[in-house]
């Protein structure tokens, strides 16, 4: 019995001084999976046009010439500039019925049940789908009317209402 104990001990002691010896560094540095790495990559560099093209499309409108120009006007032409570069896609859309322009109405099945699942209260509602055999997620989120401004053009809601929604499609990689 003695002899066990000795063992059990002499194991217990060797296993803390291995456990001790292993470095417990938190920055150590271990590889993460390349596929993820260059979806983060691929991330960064829509980002960067994103933010660079907003930038442009702000200074462009209202600090070069000062214009009236709706913020949602210049966002749609930031929405337009990442569909072109093949980022995703990206529309807003009217959930109250009186949409200010045609083409901002829902339009897909996915898009209806959106806005349904926004109008019941949700802010966030995705899915993943397919576009020409290759996967995508699709997301909506809700746009309420967050400032006096939105209201001076959207006259039928009040300052805090559901007013739009954005559509994502991104592709899955």
């Amino acid at each position: 019995m003695r002899r066990w104990k000795v063992r059990v001990s002499f194991v217990a002691v060797l296993a803390v001084a291995f456990v001790s010896a292993v470095p417990v560094n938190s920055e150590e540095k271990t590889e993460p999976d390349p596929a993820a790495v260059a979806r983060a990559k691929d991330m960064v560099k829509m980002l960067d046009d994103l933010y660079k093209t907003a930038v442009v499309g702000i200074t462009k409108t209202y600090v070069d010439k000062q214009d009236d120009t709706p913020a949602a006007i210049v966002a749609m032409k930031v929405f337009a500039a990442m569909d072109e570069k093949g980022y995703h896609k990206t529309r807003l859309i009217d959930i109250t019925g009186q949409p200010m322009r045609k083409e901002n109405v829902a339009r897909s099945d996915f898009e209806k049940r959106a806005i349904a699942k926004l109008k019941a209260g949700d802010a966030y509602f995705g899915e993943v789908g397919t576009k020409d055999g290759k996967p995508v997620y699709r997301a909506a989120t809700l746009v309420p009317a967050v400032m006096k401004q939105c209201v001076s053009c959207h006259h039928h809601v009040k300052e805090g209402e559901k007013l739009g929604a954005l559509i994502y499609e991104v592709p899955v990689k």
